[in-house]
């Protein structure tokens, strides 16, 4: 194998084309027989404090896209505020290597959130990082109303419409995606980020900042389903939710709990439920169509 120069550089390709949240790097790939110098397409991702009526609250580490709906996503999904309309102003701007969203709330809510102030070293992977008490990690989720219902044939549209939505994952790969589709399983939003948290947030904030009340539908999570996820989903009135990966036994306790229907692992050719299966159209067909039903 050609021994790679301690000097050796990337050629010279022609100029990559820029895109939001992706930078060019130099990088090699070596195999058995040669190595071959390239421009690698690598996933952004900065520090982001958000920071409550002049306060820091969180910093967390995050793509730095849509960031708007991030903050305002956490703000809801944490319980920061109830509504949007209790989000008076939120401005974003540059904080030395990383990234400052100031968000200005209403006096009652900042009130509430100096009583249960609590400081986040968030990072991509971890979604309760720095919370002080037991308390606060498993605050007492609501019991939602929504009966969502789901079927295969939607779930199997939503997971065949997230590929050609997942732009930053088309480029450099490295990211989570969360996306809310319809009831028939079209797709109206996907967000995406390095942090499976923040993606799902950015959904959230984006929805929210659409006029009118969100429209019927269920989450589509490209990542694991844990804990924190259906805290967030409980927390924001989102009573169905689908993952491509495997839930946690404490996620779905909370589900059970929240009355929010979990469909896990799912793939093009088969979805597991783990919670309130009586939501399946497909179930309850088949079940009725049992002669022991």
């Amino acid at each position: 194998m050609t021994a790679l120069p301690r000097s050796a550089a990337p050629p010279s390709p022609p100029a990559p084309i820029e895109s939001p949240g992706v930078v060019h790097r130099p990088a090699w790939r070596l195999s058995a027989d040669a190595t071959e110098a390239f421009t690698a397409r690598l996933i952004e991702e900065v520090p982001v404090a958000l920071t409550y009526n002049g306060v820091s609250h969180a910093v967390m580490l995050a793509s730095p896209g849509d960031l708007e709906d991030f903050a305002l996503g956490f703000s809801l999904s944490e319980g920061i505020i109830e509504t949007p309309q209790e989000l008076l102003d939120l401005e974003v701007a540059p904080a030395g290597e990383g990234v400052e969203v100031r968000l200005t709330i209403t006096a009652r809510r900042f009130a509430a959130l100096k009583d249960r102030r609590r400081t986040l070293a968030g990072r991509s992977g971890c979604g309760l990082c720095g919370v002080e008490r037991l308390a606060d990690a498993m605050r007492p989720l609501p019991e939602l109303a929504d009966q969502t219902a789901l079927s295969l044939a939607s779930i199997r549209r939503a997971l065949d419409g997230l590929a050609p939505l997942q732009r930053l994952n088309r480029l450099a790969g490295a990211v989570h995606a969360a996306a809310w589709a319809e009831p028939d399983g079209a797709i109206l939003h996907l967000a995406e980020d390095v942090g499976r948290h923040n993606a799902f947030d950015k959904m959230i904030g984006a929805m929210a900042r659409r006029p009118g009340d969100r429209p019927p539908g269920f989450a589509v999570l490209t990542s694991r389903l844990s804990y924190e996820l259906v805290q967030k989903a409980a927390t924001t009135g989102i009573s169905a939710l689908v993952a491509i990966s495997a839930p946690t036994a404490l996620a779905i306790e909370a589900a059970m709990r929240s009355g929010i229907c979990v469909v896990a692992l799912a793939r093009a050719d088969s979805v597991s439920v783990y919670a309130h299966p009586e939501r399946i159209i497909d179930l309850n067909e088949a079940s009725a169509c049992s002669p022991t039903a």
